[in-house]
């Protein structure tokens, strides 16, 4: 099994022209770096090292945050105290089925919206995007394969995202290594993992 630094290098090998070679689909230019839970701080000092590298190479690089568009969510539709008092009154469970409510349904902030909309302005041939803070939304508040399905069609912007989780074979990913969670269905997606 490959190093975080490793699995970071062959990315950045991959990144320069553009498209970059780990887009497979022209309606999904999606790639995952996958590194294990326990390495959370030094995957995000490694996405700042690369960002650094591919920027003065001269390209955009955009890093976006799912705990920010979490949080984004959650202020638009209802606010954090409405969560709160139902994680108070119905429990842990019932408040993390109404933040995937607000991530999920047309009449709250769906994240697919607030990510294309993140996306939407940013020119494909000289940006590419770190979706970073997977984690934030674990253990079931939105599942990442579900926002990866969601997402084709509605970019063009070569988007890596950061996947705290575990590779079981060659293309599926176990998210965070929680215990008793089925294994995501095989992406369609470049995995560095």
């Amino acid at each position: 099994m490959l190093s975080l630094k490793e699995r970071i290098d062959w990315l950045e090998r991959e990144l320069p022209p553009n498209p970059p070679r780990f887009k497979i689909h022209d309606d999904l230019p999606f790639a995952i770096l996958r590194y294990d839970p326990n390495e959370e701080w030094a995957a995000r000092r490694e996405a700042r090292h690369l960002a650094t590298r591919l920027q003065n190479a001269g390209f955009n690089v955009v890093t976006i945050s799912l705990a920010d568009l979490m949080w984004e969510a959650i202020k638009k539709s209802e606010g954090l105290e409405a969560v709160v008092a139902l994680e108070r009154g119905r429990g842990f469970e019932a408040a993390q089925k109404q933040v995937n409510d607000y991530l999920s349904d047309p009449d709250f902030s769906p994240l697919k919206d607030l990510l294309a909309a993140r996306l939407e302005n940013l020119d494909p041939a000289s940006t590419i995007c770190f979706l970073v803070r997977a984690g934030s939304l674990a253990p079931e508040i939105y599942h990442v394969s579900k926002l990866l399905e969601e997402m084709q069609g509605r970019t063009k912007v070569p988007t890596v995202l950061f996947y705290p989780g575990h590779l079981q074979g060659s293309n599926s990913l176990a998210f965070m290594g929680l215990p008793g969670r089925e294994p995501a269905p095989s992406y369609r997606v470049r995995i560095y993992g």
